[in-house]
């Protein structure tokens, strides 16, 4: 099968009504390299950046409650930096680019997906995308 490893998605694909920033970015710890007492932040096996992770809410009105908040990866060399929050709203959008998204089997035993990205920044405004661009 040609396709193999993380699946190149945009962010229109995984968060078609936007998400939302619920945590704090942090370093994603390796859990094999680390001892106790040490910690060791996990490196991306493929990119060798560092890893760190955020939680956001996706903002799809239809999923069930469970479902709404997801952890994603971020490749960097330095600690990512959210987005300015935004005035008058309790929690801050955000998008990301350069994502892939990797299926796996969860501990139930269902289908479920590992979400990567290299960049997080403020959302862009509406009708200023690089596909508007590109069909102008």
């Amino acid at each position: 099968m040609a396709l193999q490893g993380p699946i190149p998605v945009t962010f229109e694909m995984v968060f078609p009504h936007g998400c939302y920033i619920v945590g704090e970015v942090e370093p994603v710890k390796d859990f094999d390299a680390s001892t106790n007492g040490r910690f060791v932040q996990a490196r991306d096996k493929q990119a060798g950046e560092l890893v760190w992770q955020v939680s956001v809410m996706d903002a799809d009105p239809t999923l069930k409650a469970a479902q709404k908040t997801v952890a994603v990866k971020i490749l960097s060399p330095m600690q990512p930096v959210p987005p300015a929050p935004m005035p008058g709203l309790p929690f801050t959008p955000v998008e990301f680019d350069q994502m892939t998204v990797t299926p796996y089997v969860n501990g139930n035993g269902r289908l479920a997906y590992s979400i990567r990205v290299r960049e997080m920044r403020a959302p862009r405004p509406v009708g200023k995308s690089s596909s508007a661009k590109d069909a102008a």
